[in-house]
């Protein structure tokens, strides 16, 4: 794994990072997401660190070239390892001071443990722990909800959202992936502070977007967003399929059947049901997200019906979305849709044996190119791609064989009056 992360050697650390800090006289915990995970016996995809060390003091004590300043004037660094280990922010016990832009504080005060714990979204998120006591320290209730499986916002749940107003959608996403109910009070507020949620940047809007339709609970995820009033406000587009029961619980089934996806494939799946191939590409752009994603998502929509009755299709048109970049991820969406409304997949399996085939039998050079037909006299223009179009669908139909074939029938269309 000389190029990806390992999970021992990215604890091994981590572990590390806080030896050295209790080595130097400060105080450090692991923080966050990485406790709530060892806790429910997930292996944690990062580790962060809190500590009473000023941001200059972590910087000393690892030094210049292999710190970052990711946000120092926040308490926050980051301590740089090998490729395997991997990177982990160290962060000053801190408490903030106001939010101006709903996301970032506009002062910090650095402070205790006890009174960092206070200033986070999610009980579950606001657990530390010392690796080397093997001790958690829980100063705002998450251990209880972790057993009770329960998201609920530290302190009032409305001055949590007042902060950050991204944190309704990390509430969401919390209680969908690991199967927890939200917290009355935290839900309450989602619900009131819904219409608000587009304060965020849409890029922070589309990442957390991308966090719940790649994981196996999208389908979760997504009904709940239109329960608690969110997805009318970041997908308006989507807004009326509350009126549309079966388009919308059939939308639910496609995600929930997905195996895998791409972020691509599962935005097409939910935008399938409700918008044209141009209006998903609006809805990409108005994300701002890649232009990879987003010529994928409209490409997957428009040819969406590409593959209906694919053994009797003519093997000319289906080739074409055969060799495309996104064909199988074409088919995976296809399936996930023809099994959500119970029908047979047959056909998507002769799909993927013919885009098994050997390179020169799936897609062979054409008999002829454009040079050619200008050799011929052909001039381009309109009947130039036409030309080129009926010699290649006659190629792959296996009605012609050779260039001299090709030539011919190039011969009678420019005849036909």
């Amino acid at each position: 794994m000389s190029a990806e992360l390992d999970a021992q050697q990215q604890r091994d650390f981590a572990l590390a990072i806080v030896e050295q800090l209790r080595a130097a006289g400060y105080e450090a915990l692991w923080a966050g997401g990485c406790v709530r995970d060892y806790l429910m016996g997930l292996a944690p995809k990062d580790y962060d660190v809190a500590t009473s060390a000023r941001p200059e003091q972590v910087r000393q004590i690892f030094g210049e070239r292999r710190t970052i300043a990711v946000g120092e004037a926040f308490g926050v660094i980051c301590v740089l390892g090998s490729k395997q280990a991997g990177q982990v922010e160290v962060a000053t016990f801190r408490v903030d001071k106001g939010y101006a832009d709903h996301r970032r504080p506009t002062a910090v005060e650095f402070t205790t443990a006890e009174a960092d714990a206070r200033r986070r979204d999610f009980t579950i998120n606001g657990l530390f722990f010392d690796p080397i006591e093997g001790k958690v320290l829980d100063y705002v209730g998450g251990v209880a909800d972790l057993e009770a499986r329960v998201v609920r916002a530290i302190g009032d749940p409305r001055a949590r959202f007042e902060e950050d107003k991204l944190r309704l959608l990390r509430g969401v996403r919390f209680a969908a992936w690991f199967g927890f109910e939200l917290e009355r009070a935290t839900r309450e507020a989602i619900v009131e502070f819904a219409p608000q949620i587009m304060l965020v940047s849409v890029e922070r809007i589309a990442a957390e977007m991308k966090l719940m339709l790649v994981h196996s609970t999208r389908a979760v995820a997504v009904a709940s967003l239109l329960e608690l009033g969110l997805l009318p406000e970041i997908l308006p587009e989507a807004g009326a399929m509350k009126n549309r029961p079966a388009a919308w619980s059939e939308t639910l089934r496609v995600l929930e059947l997905l195996q895998r996806p791409s972020f691509a494939v599962a935005l097409a799946a939910l935008l399938r049901a409700f918008t044209a191939p141009s209006e998903a590409a609006a809805i990409c752009r108005r994300w701002k997200l890649s232009n990879a994603d987003s010529r994928r998502v409209e490409w997957l929509i428009a040819n969406q019906d590409a593959l209906t009755d694919a053994r009797h299709a003519p093997w000319s048109r289906l080739q074409r979305v055969l060799v495309a970049r996104g064909s199988e991820e074409l088919i995976q969406l296809a399936e996930a849709v023809r099994r959500a409304k119970g029908e047979g997949v047959d056909d998507l399996e002769y799909c993927r044996e013919r885009r098994a085939l050997p390179p020169d039998e799936l897609n062979p050079a054409p008999l002829i190119t454009g040079d050619d037909l200008v050799t011929h006299g052909v001039a381009p223009g309109k009947l130039f791609q036409k030309l080129l179009e009926a010699t290649r669908d006659a190629q792959l139909d296996g009605r012609i064989t050779s260039r001299d074939e090709a030539i011919a029938l190039v011969d009678r269309i420019r005849a036909e009056p």
